[in-house]
């Protein structure tokens, strides 16, 4: 396949995208369901390669192409790196699959477009979620600092990504870290003045200047729901789970600080400001929530997690963070255990039916000690003879003190979780996200400038120390304006609509 250069578009792929049949591949297992469609593990017939299928949902389409897949392919065909996903073709079908149902308005030529991807064994929520798993202080770096890598790489070219999350960062087993699912990515202008959609980034990831309505913003958005991934993975669960915006807003306040003029000029005049206006006038306390967190990890979390985003750190500066340059260093991605692939529609599956099955033995149980508390007569019931002796009444039958099932096991982070008030740690929150899955996106990239490494981390340097030194991106391609957004219904962190 030909690549093109940094900034510019592939003019020419062999195979010809769109040429090849989605019958070239065989579908393994699903991974991924959402909004956009399902995605598929599958195999390449020929060369046995294992690749990740992700069909494009046309059911509601009656305008042609959806405009969000329209945009992601265009994204992806201009980031060429090695912590953003590669794309590798388009592939159709011309009529119904064989492992699906035909089209409900009986038409039998509608076909389907998938996207190819190579194939990543885990994202990050669905290997967290991983019972008894425990992310050491070097493998939180190593993820952070690829996760800060690859997104600086995005906003030097001008792309913003608009959906930060566990699930749509993926991880192969080697360690590596990739962006993916730049279904709400777009390109942006350095002057910030175009006017942008509010309805994005999943909820629990959303930055409060959208939270109140602003639509002119940059890559300061990007970096709130950075913090929010950097504060999760060190205390064990997600720190702004809200319900809506309303909430979620409120959530924020009651760690980072009301906003006001003072600390944040001009958020008195965002559009939805008085909507969510605070009661009362609470201080910041994130270094007092979060004390339990080493030093330098707490100085880099406070500079993301600002309420002003002209403040808020940008990923070149994280990158430089003393964080990352003290002992201990960030660990080498090939020296991290290999796990079972794990994503979080497979793991939040697993964990569904074991709460079924859960359910089906109690209720078994409890019917089992119903039928034989029903084969002996009750005591008032009993009428002795006149010449009997008195017979004792039976003592009744209680449910009340019964096991309502198995303890919660030891969490992944137990010193730390333990300090935060919560001693079980607990990661594997049922309600942390429905119907979205490990998001997959991007295309060829070259070998980029890297500096030598660092410490004894083997990992490429960061900002001045040794940072990526991207040229900057051309002329921002792609009109500005609204697009798919998320709007999470309570307690669902992944599911998203279309605006």
């Amino acid at each position: 396949m030909a690549i093109a250069a940094p900034e510019q578009l592939n003019v020419s792929e062999l195979p010809a995208w769109g040429s090849r049949s989605v019958d070239c591949f065989e579908k393994l297992e699903q991974i991924g369901e959402g909004t956009y469609g399902q995605v598929y593990m599958a195999k390449e017939i020929d060369t046995g390669e294992i690749v990740a299928l992700k069909k494009i949902r046309m059911d509601n389409e009656r305008e042609g192409f959806p405009i969000t897949a329209i945009r992601e392919i265009k994204i992806l065909k201009k980031l060429h790196h090695e912590n953003v996903i590669k794309l590798k073709e388009i592939v159709t079908s011309t009529g119904p699959e064989k492992d699906e149902q035909p089209a409900p308005d009986g038409n039998k030529y509608r076909g389907g477009i998938y996207m190819v991807f190579e194939y990543m064994d885990h994202d990050l929520t669905g290997l967290a979620d991983r019972p008894g798993m425990r992310f050491s202080v070097p493998q939180i770096k190593c993820y952070m600092r690829q996760l800060l890598t690859g997104l600086h790489y995005c906003h030097v070219n001008q792309v913003l990504h608009r959906d930060i999350k566990g699930s749509n960062l993926l991880i192969d087993n080697e360690g590596n870290l990739k962006l993916a699912d730049f279904g709400l990515a777009r390109s942006f202008s350095s002057d910030h003045n175009a006017n942008l959609t509010n309805r994005v980034i999943t909820l629990w990831y959303r930055p409060p200047e959208l939270l109140l309505g602003t639509t002119k913003y940059g890559p300061a958005v990007d970096m709130w729901s950075v913090g929010c991934i950097f504060a999760e993975l060190l205390n064990g669960k997600p720190i702004f789970p809200g319900k809506d915006e309303a909430e979620q807003i409120h959530k924020i306040y009651d760690i980072c600080g009301s906003a006001t003029e003072e600390i944040w000029p001009g958020v008195s005049k965002l559009p939805w400001y008085n909507n969510f206006k605070p009661t009362r006038m609470v201080k910041r306390r994130l270094r007092e929530h979060f004390r339990h967190f080493d030093r330098h990890a707490l100085d880099l979390l406070d500079r993301m997690l600002i309420l002003d985003p002209s403040h808020r750190i940008a990923a070149k500066d994280a990158l430089d963070a003393e964080y990352f340059w003290t002992d201990p260093l960030p660990c080498d991605p090939k020296s991290l255990p290999k796990y079972e692939a794990s994503h979080e529609f497979q793991t939040k599956k697993k964990r569904q039916q074991q709460r079924q099955l859960d359910e089906n033995a109690k209720r078994q149980k409890l019917q089992h000690q119903q039928q034989q508390h029903s084969r002996v007569p009750p005591a008032q019931q009993m009428r002795p003879g006149p010449n009997a002796p008195a017979q004792p009444q039976a003592a009744g039958h209680h449910y009340g003190n019964k096991p309502r099932g198995p303890s919660g096991g030891p969490g992944r982070y137990p010193a730390a979780a333990a300090a935060a008030g919560n001693p079980s740690g607990s990661y594997n929150n049922p309600n942390r996200g429905q119907g979205a899955a490990a998001g997959y996106g991007s295309a060829p990239y070259p070998p980029q400038g890297r500096a030598p490494p660092y410490g004894s981390s083997g990992l490429p340097g960061a900002g001045p120390r040794g940072g990526p030194n991207y040229p900057h991106g051309g002329p921002p391609y792609g009109s500005s304006g609204g697009g798919r957004g998320s709007n999470v219904v309570p307690g669902n962190r992944n599911q998203q609509y279309w605006q």
